[in-house]
């Protein structure tokens, strides 16, 4: 199990004041020099933190694994077909969102997907991970499209209160249970924390990479980034889950 930092709100920082500093790049080196398997970011359609120049700087500085997450745009196909990362995580998004609010709705974009997005960054031999809510028809539909990825959306769980706890929990094993069974590799994030993630990992099987973001950048400001990645990627690497 695996670690990636998704590093957009330090281009939120950045772009509170327009100084060019801190720069998302220096941000993932330190990332991955402190046990950070990878880097994410989502260059949203109204740019409001990571810039397409960002895209282009942390594909030459990251060694590990980089994740563009995207709406399915065709500016957005064409940028991540020229950047070639190492994974596409394909999400919703709305432009008076404050953070994405949950996973594709599947029915509504699969012969969308299956015909315009998904042949495209194919043939870019970009590898596609959809965002999903931890449903099992939902995860059913992503094996029909033959993506080799899921992340499960886990933002429900951590806003769960009391017995919602176990309820989330729940869905999010069975999700985890059936795409592996299906041969889709499971990977999860939004809104894990050092709080959470303990629960989350003991219960959720198959897991292979944990995008958290916010939190870390958060708990950054007080404790050193270096020292929270660490300690975050050591918590994860903890955790041998089958």
């Amino acid at each position: 199990m695996k670690l990636l930092v998704n590093i957009d709100h330090v281009a939120t920082l950045r772009n509170a004041r327009s100084e060019g500093y801190p720069d998302p790049a220096d941000a993932a080196v330190i990332c991955e020099n402190n046990g950070a398997a990878g880097i994410v970011f989502h260059l949203r359609e109204d740019r409001r933190h990571i810039k397409d120049a960002d895209v282009y700087k942390l594909k030459k500085v990251v060694k590990g694994l980089l994740d563009f997450e995207m709406g399915a745009s065709e500016e957005m196909i064409r940028i991540c077909s020229e950047v070639k990362p190492e994974l596409c995580t394909l999400v919703p998004e709305k432009r008076e969102e404050i953070t994405t609010e949950g996973g594709l709705n599947m029915e509504a974009i699969f012969d969308d997907y299956k015909n315009r997005v998904l042949p495209k960054l194919a043939d870019a031999e970009v590898p596609v991970s959809l965002f999903v809510e931890p449903d099992i028809d939902d995860i059913k539909l992503c094996a029909k499209l033959g993506v080799p990825v899921v992340e499960l959306h886990t933002g429900t769980f951590s806003n769960a209160q009391s017995d919602r706890v176990k309820h989330e929990l729940k869905r999010l094993k069975e999700a985890a249970e059936v795409a592996h069974d299906l041969g889709i590799q499971v990977n999860a994030g939004h809104g894990l924390s050092f709080e959470n993630i303990e629960v989350f990992l003991r219960e959720v099987p198959h897991l292979e990479e944990i995008s958290i973001g916010h939190a870390l950048i958060a708990d950054a400001v007080f404790n050193g980034l270096g020292n929270t990645v660490s300690r975050m990627s050591k918590l994860i690497a903890s955790y041998k889950n089958g």
